[in-house]
């Protein structure tokens, strides 16, 4: 405890001894100390948010939703729908000085496509990448894809940020050693204190589009000269540095500590546009998760409010959702749903019995460490007892959650029953991107759904061409992926930021923490 908060100290100290004088520096506590810089290696949402810094993207997502062209001036596809050719802006430089060309991007693709679900379903439909001429290159087909603006503009983990053809190259299973990108921020690895502080600067010679900003996309406007990205530990004195203004923005304010930011008139709250979703998540190769119907059960037993009250508590910052893609968005549904989620113990009893559930513990994964997700362990815990589930909880922190995730093996051994976690909304818009929904066995994402229709109706709406189709392909996909449960949807929350009321920001915010845009008088 003594050595925590000497640590804390420190980190305060930091940010105190250098003070806040140029209204050109931004100084922020991110949700998270940066552990990894190479953004395709890593999922780490504060991963993520650092490759937003320094990369670009092909295409970017607007404030509904739609993928608009960002590093883009043209693309064109062919009537068959097989060869989509692409062309990039004038002007784009990579921050060493070299222009950006097609031979760049498209070694890029092929880094992001080896680690990214959604990359991954794309290749298979691939034929080649041709490269035309410097800023000109081709993606062929051998077979339709109708999710290739989505796939190449995801939002979210993995994104598929450009790199110089040099660094794309890096084996996709090895971490990069270079940090060279073309967006609106250079990183300064010279300044980078691990556990500390990370420093971006304003990129001069960034070509930002002539669009207005939208969500991800259009004109990166950046005003900001630098972004200092602070670490303190305790959320405590991240809160105190904000209101002594030692600090200028903390990105994740936890609802205990709300009342005592909303109180001071120099700071400003901000919800997040858009949602996250909580999900419980079984193991289907062990019992008694192995079983549908006991699998079924489980999503009877749940209930949204009960997990949302628990974890958030204030009803401004959450809502209860029934839809796998999430309220609001364009794939958003309820079908399949019907009854689920609502707490029914007695039906999940009688459920029970019919499976022949014989009283096997569910070994439930519970993380300590994250405020945010910590009390759906035990939420979860005391609803599968009430259905009748014996359940043993084994708290533990997260890091050491992610690594017994990984294991295939017995309870007795090391494995696990069934955890639950949290998704962004911008990483589970549709049955591709969304990875609880891969049901490919051992391929599939901890928990290992196994599920040869599943895989088929995932692969009609890869074909799916228009609206209309990918709408009746995702909700064929939800209704079968409910009815074998892949996961359980338990409702949805909003992040809250919190700024000085010296500093301008997007609005509506933008689904991922980003830094131009944003002012400082």
């Amino acid at each position: 405890m003594r050595r925590f908060l000497l640590s804390a100290v420190a980190a305060l100290a930091t940010v105190s001894a250098v003070p806040i004088a140029s209204a050109q520096t931004l100084k922020v506590v991110m949700h998270s100390d940066v552990k990894v810089l190479d953004p395709i290696w890593s999922g780490a949402y504060i991963t993520r948010n650092h490759g937003y810094m320094l990369y670009d993207v092909l295409f970017a997502m607007d404030e509904k939703f739609q993928v608009k062209p960002q590093m883009f001036d043209t693309w064109t596809t062919s009537e068959d729908g097989l060869v989509w050719t692409f062309k990039l802006r004038d002007g784009l430089e990579w921050h060493d000085g070299q222009p950006v060309t097609a031979e760049d991007c498209v070694a890029s693709l092929k880094r992001w496509a080896a680690r990214d679900a959604m990359g991954q379903k794309l290749a298979q439909s691939l034929q080649e990448y041709k490269v035309v001429d410097p800023k000109t290159f081709q993606i062929v087909l051998k077979e339709k894809f109708g999710a290739v603006l989505e796939a190449l503009g995801k939002p979210s983990v993995v994104v598929p940020f450009m790199m110089p053809k040099r660094i794309a190259e890096t084996d996709p299973f090895k971490q990069i050693e270079e940090y060279i990108g073309s967006g609106p921020f250079v990183f300064k690895k010279d300044e980078w204190k691990p556990g500390e502080k990370l420093v971006y600067t304003k990129f001069a010679k960034y070509k930002p589009r002539s669009e207005p900003m939208s969500g991800l996309s259009g004109g990166k406007v950046v005003s900001i000269d630098r972004v200092e990205w602070v670490w303190i530990p305790d959320a405590e004195t991240q809160v105190n540095a904000l209101l002594k203004g030692e600090l200028d923005m903390l990105e994740a304010v936890s609802t205990d500590h709300l009342p005592l930011v909303e109180k001071d008139k120099g700071v400003r709250v901000i919800k997040g546009r858009v949602s996250n979703q909580y999900a419980f998540r079984p193991n289907w190769l062990l019992p008694p998760f192995n079983n549908e119907k006991v699998r079924q059960a489980a999503a009877l037993a749940l209930n949204q409010e009960d997990f949302l009250q628990a974890n958030i508590g204030d009803k401004r910052f959450w809502q209860t959702c029934k839809a796998m893609f999430t309220c609001g968005s364009p794939l958003a549904t309820g079908a399949g749903m019907a009854g689920l989620v609502e707490g029914n113990a007695a039906k999940a009893r009688a459920l029970l019995a019919e499976a022949g559930y014989d009283g096997t513990p569910v070994t439930l994964l519970a993380p300590t460490d994250l405020g945010v997700i910590k009390q759906l362990g035990p939420v979860a815990k005391s609803l599968l007892e009430r259905a009748g589930f014996k359940v043993e909880m084994v708290s533990m922190d997260w890091q050491s959650v992610i690594v017994r995730l990984a294991k295939k093996v017995p309870v007795s051994e090391g494995g696990w029953n069934a955890f639950s976690t949290s998704w962004s909304q911008v990483d589970i818009l549709d049955p591709l991107m969304t990875p609880f929904l891969i049901a490919s066995c051992d391929k599939a994402r901890a928990g290992w759904p196994c599920d040869e229709e599943l895989e088929k109706l995932r692969d009609r709406y890869v074909k799916a061409a228009t609206d209309a189709e990918k709408k009746a392909a995702a909700t064929a996909v939800q209704e079968r992926a409910i009815r074998v449960v892949t996961h359980v949807p338990l409702g949805e929350w909003f992040g809250v930021s919190a700024v000085r009321s010296n500093i301008g920001t997007l609005n509506p915010p933008p689904p991922v923490t980003v830094f131009w845009g944003v002012t400082k008088k």
